[in-house]
């Protein structure tokens, strides 16, 4: 920083400017603090070297502010020896810089003035008291503040109004009207469409019940990112979803009309819900699932990849498709390197043919697990609802001191216990069966086809476990090499048939 001392001695001075929120970003407030503290220490005469300027940053939040941190810097170097700022609330609203400030204006005799609260002598024990009630004062306005935009905050959350932020995927139908907007970094004005969002966007909608659905078929994240891709959907911002995206667009309340307040449901939204309740959960359950498993890296690419089994021996590990060691076709290997390859391609379409021959059967519908009887959905949302009720409560009790932490836990453990055991019921009454779309299909094998590769995963998984073990060396009877007969099948579903190839 340059300072410059003017003929005559006149004392040097900086300027301290500051405001908490500056939502339009138009400098306003900061440029009302800049001509009242200008002309104070035009009025006594002071030469201003240096204005810093801390734009839309709270001094109670506790974020650093770099204009007031290169401020102390200089004056700890000598650079003036008065602060001017508007209030003593734009210095601090904390006790702990209060402190520091006070030390520093001991040790390098700054003196601070401000506009509205006259001049603050930090050398004597009077001022430094007065210094420390009005920083007290401004703390207690930003607590109460605060607590005020927390509690209208949640009033709107148990109303279930929109809360602000980032427009959800699925809701802000344009109004036909326009809203004005400014960019907080440029400070450029502009019109948008002011948007209700309490309105579905139809396409949107669309696409979130369709991705519940597959979710509840047994798709993956992944596939579903990808049909997004395909289909040139991106986020509200434009940008192209990630899993990341996906996975939190699926576990959004607001889907289900469910109001949530820091986190917490507190009731239903003023919105019609996209998606239904059960369904809602049950996605919610499928993927908040301990024992869920995700593949890592990239994904499969063949049918059998980590599901069949390797039955050389006494193996049972899952086999994997890799082109290693010199051979001309992808082959599938057991995990554990041992044993010879069978090639994949081979591998696959014979089992391809043998579920959808099985599935092609007048007795395939025989293979559909049944509805869950006396299951209530409405009951168990209604209960649901209640064991959330209780955790809030319990909460209040505890933040209270109402309540010890001991019987606090355990009655938290209990209700999550409970209420762990209402959503897989709920996921149990909305999930459906991988077989639905193929039993009963015109063309079960054009139907097959149709299906993502992570959906007929799903049909192997939840239909057949097949194992690949050890074939006969030679040519076998139908005069070819691949033996048959070491793919083995373990039908999952179905008591009639034995662990054979058939």
């Amino acid at each position: 920083m340059k300072t410059t001392q003017k003929a005559g001695g006149r004392t040097r001075a900086v300027i301290y400017l500051r405001i908490s929120q500056d939502r339009a970003g138009a400098h306003l407030g900061v440029d009302r603090q800049r001509e009242d503290c200008e002309a104070l220490a035009e009025r006594n005469g002071w030469e201003v070297v240096e204005t810093y300027i801390d734009n839309d940053i709270s001094a109670y939040s506790g974020k650093k502010r770099p204009g007031y941190r290169r401020m102390l810097a200089d004056l700890d170097d000598g650079a003036a020896t008065v602060v001017v700022a508007w209030h003593t609330d734009r210095l601090h609203r904390s006790p702990t810089e209060l402190e520091e400030y006070i030390d520093l204006s001991e040790r390098r005799g700054v003196n601070t003035h401000t506009c509205q609260a006259g001049p603050i002598d930090l050398s004597t024990p009077s001022g430094r008291m007065t210094a420390r009630i009005l920083g007290a004062v401004a703390r207690h306005e930003s607590e109460h503040k605060g607590e005020r935009v927390a509690r209208a905050r949640r009033q709107k959350a148990l109303a279930g109004e929109w809360m602000g932020g980032i427009r959800p995927f699925g809701w802000g139908v344009p109004t036909g009207e326009m809203r004005k907007v400014v960019d907080r970094k440029t400070g450029e004005e502009t019109e948008v469409p002011a948007l209700d969002m309490l309105k579905a966007v139809p396409e949107e909608a669309e696409a979130l019940r369709y991705w519940t659905d597959e979710m509840l078929s047994g798709s993956s994240i992944r596939s579903l990112v990808k049909w997004c891709a395909d289909k040139g959907i991106t986020t509200t911002r434009g940008n192209p979803v990630t899993h990341t995206d996906m996975r939190d667009m699926l576990l959004r309340p607001r889907n289900a009309g469910i109001a949530v307040y820091r986190g917490e449901e507190v009731g239903r939204g003023k919105w019609e819900p996209i998606v239904d309740e059960a369904k809602y959960r049950a996605v919610v359950a499928i993927l908040k699932d301990p024992a869920r498993t995700t593949t890592p890296g990239a994904s499969p690419k063949w049918l059998g990849s980590l599901l069949y089994r390797c039955g050389r021996g006494d193996c049972t590990e899952y086999v994997f498709v890799t082109q290693s060691g010199g051979r001309r076709f992808p082959s599938y290997r057991c995990q554990t390197g041992h044993g010879g390859g069978r090639r994949a391609e081979v591998v696959d379409q014979y089992v391809e043919d043998t579920i959808v021959e099985r599935l092609s059967r007048p007795d395939a519908h025989e293979l559909l697990e049944p509805a869950p009887e006396g299951v209530n959905v409405a009951a168990l949302q209604a209960e649901g609802e209640q064991i959330r009720a209780r955790m809030r409560d319990l909460g209040g009790l505890f933040g209270a001191g109402q309540l010890e932490l001991g019987p606090f836990t355990e009655g938290m453990e209990t209700a999550r216990g409970q209420l762990e055991g209402v959503t897989r019921q709920l996921a149990r009454a909305a999930t459906a069966d991988p077989l639905v779309g193929l039993v009963g299909a015109p063309d079960v094998r054009a139907a097959w086809k149709a299906l993502e590769l992570d959906r007929q995963r799903s049909v192997l998984r939840a239909l057949v476990e097949v194992t690949l073990k050890t074939p006969r060396p030679g040519r076998m009877p139908d005069g070819g090499y691949f033996d048959y007969d070491a793919v083995t099948f373990r039908w999952k579903r179905d008591p009639y048939l034995s662990s054979s190839s058939s």
